[in-house]
């Protein structure tokens, strides 16, 4: 067995591809799961901004997937995160997105290559190489050559037409590299995850996903040398020390529900922590079979894919109704993306509608293209329901937003707690629907330095609680 996290230094490894969409998520899945049935405690983190992918790789884990975004979050942060979350681990296996070069800056200060620079991860290179023979040798010396600090420690070949095919990259690879091949994984279909539109099938959607999961760990078990993997990760850089994190205030503790089921399942793991770190009690609650709301302070609804389960929404009429009597008598709320699409009036999807809660005096509309997808810069209006707690708050907040659909025939007297200076928001110019002590918005937010909005939210509830607490208390000794 590795050596788990003592005093910053901890195995790990980051995962990365050539381009987008070559199988690296289903080789994490099975490197983590596979791992995992070893008796290995693994720690899966992602990078950047994504739902889809962290769930399956926290279920293939056991343990929650953590995001590492050098975007949103200082390197000081990042290091701290990984350090933070890795503790008990026996490793960290992190997962990029798209191409380990691909990023934001043409310096490449938001790539893969630079975070995995950052935390002195070795990187392992998944390659679909469905058609290349002799070919594959350039691509893999253009990408040692073009960042010599990055340290290309094995290949994974993915989607292989054969055993012959195998031989033939593994010879080539040998002759003109020197790149370790770690594994050969023939193409196969089962053990592939359906995509969508911002990638694969979530696993709070996918049916019988921990049979698919296990499927995919036998397979990356018996195709990729797990043993080398364990020996490169042990070759990590050591973590620099980091400050210890503040542990959770004593404060009054306030009860909020968050919205968990097959039609609302993206939740950062780090944000939740945060609102418990803040003094929530987090009360799960399932929007297509209970129907009643469960007794909160408070609501959070994520984002999600309610358009595909929009009828049994629509048919859940009781929790429908029971949210929007909620709401109207003045239950704080937060929505993101797929929340604020469950409180407006209707979502019309493949020519189709269906009923939703009709708190937000609007409707949606999905469409075949994004409408708003990526980084965001917004700043806030003053018409917000969250007062900024910290004075070193930075004037602008980064986030980001993924949402097919638009917002469509909205009341035009309706007040926004954000301007939007980069991305799409609600109408290119606004974002955050301020209603009552609702705040429903397309931007996903982080909690990081500079915007710990899951404090700012708590503080909301505990206020409007002590302010009804009182009132209740008096109404009880009127005759």
């Amino acid at each position: 067995m590795t050596t788990a996290l003592r005093g910053g230094c901890m195995n790990r490894l980051f995962i990365s591809a050539a381009h987008k969409s070559s199988g690296k998520t289903t080789v994490c899945i099975g490197v983590c799961a596979a791992l995992r049935a070893r008796g290995l405690v693994v720690q899966p983190f992602k990078k950047g901004p994504d739902y889809i992918d962290p769930l399956w790789l926290g279920l293939a884990a056991g343990r929650p997937c953590y995001h590492l975004d050098a975007y949103l979050m200082s390197q000081t942060e990042i290091g701290c995160e990984l350090a933070r979350r890795s503790r008990g681990a026996d490793l960290a296996v992190i997962e990029g997105n798209k191409g380990l070069y691909d990023g934001l800056d043409l310096d490449g200060s938001n790539s893969n290559a630079a975070l995995a620079s950052l935390i002195g991860a070795p990187v392992v290179l998944v390659i679909d190489a469905r058609g290349m023979t002799r070919g594959i040798a350039p691509l893999i010396l253009g990408y040692q050559a073009f960042d010599r600090n990055i340290r290309i420690a094995g290949v994974i070949l993915n989607q292989l037409g054969g055993t012959r095919h195998e031989a033939k990259l593994r010879a080539v690879i040998e002759h003109y590299t020197g790149v370790p091949v770690l594994g050969a994984i023939q193409r196969d279909e089962r053990i592939t995850i359906a995509e969508r539109h911002l990638g694969l099938i979530p696993s709070n959607e996918a049916p019988a996903a921990r049979a698919r999961i296990d499927d995919i760990a036998a397979r990356v078990a018996a195709q990729v040398d797990l043993d080398r993997l364990l020996a490169i990760a042990r070759q990590a850089a050591p973590l620099p020390a980091q400050p210890p994190v503040p542990g959770s205030a004593d404060v009054p503790s306030v009860r909020v529900g968050i919205a968990r089921d097959a039609a609302f399942g993206f939740y950062y793991p780090g944000d939740l922590d945060a609102l418990q770190a803040a003094g929530a009690e987090l009360v799960m609650f399932d929007t297509l079979h209970d129907t009643v709301l469960p007794v909160v302070d408070g609501v959070f609804i994520g984002g999600g894919f309610p358009e595909t389960q929009m009828d049994a929404l629509a048919a859940n009429r009781r929790l429908l109704e029971a949210l929007q009597g909620a709401i109207e008598s003045g239950l704080p709320a937060y929505a993101e993306c797929g929340g604020l699409m469950y409180l407006a009036r209707s979502i019309a999807w493949n020519g189709r509608s269906a009923g939703m809660a009709g708190v937000i005096p609007a409707d949606i509309v999905m469409h075949r293209r994004p409408v708003g997808r990526g980084y965001v810069h917004l700043r806030e209006t003053g018409r917000g329901l969250w007062p900024r707690r910290e004075a070193a708050a930075a004037p602008v907040i980064r986030a980001h937003e993924f949402h097919y659909s638009s917002v469509e025939n909205l009341a035009p007297d309706v007040e926004f707690a954000y301007e939007v200076e980069r991305g799409h928001g609600i109408d290119g110019r606004h974002d955050g629907i301020v209603y009552k002590n609702l705040l429903a918005s397309y931007t996903h937010l982080r909690d990081v330095a500079g915007h710990h909005w899951a404090a700012r939210f708590v503080d909301f509830i505990r206020g409007h609680k002590a302010r009804r607490e009182p009132t209740r208390a008096f109404a009880k000794i009127l005759p």
